[in-house]
């Protein structure tokens, strides 16, 4: 699997994960429910990352920062 890097952004309710590769981004998108409560809601992909696998990735950030930041995460975008 490549390594790639991940920023994560947020913005009052909304937060998301981002892999840039130029132009093009893929991302998980979540809602902040609660301070205990993330729901994932999107993972986008461009055809940009064809073959590259950045969807895990970006998952796996996701729950590496649920463990210590202590939330749960609702998982309603079909990828995870």
């Amino acid at each position: 699997m490549t390594a790639f890097d991940i920023t994560r952004e947020e913005d009052g309710a909304k937060g998301r994960y981002v892999i840039k590769l130029g132009e093009a981004e893929a991302e998980l998108t979540y809602s902040i429910a609660s301070p205990t409560m993330r729901i994932a809601d999107h993972t986008g992909v461009p055809d940009a990352f064809r073959g590259t696998g950045p969807g895990v990735p970006l998952v796996t950030r996701l729950v590496q920062d649920a463990r210590p930041q202590r939330f749960q995460l609702l998982p309603l975008c079909p990828f995870l």
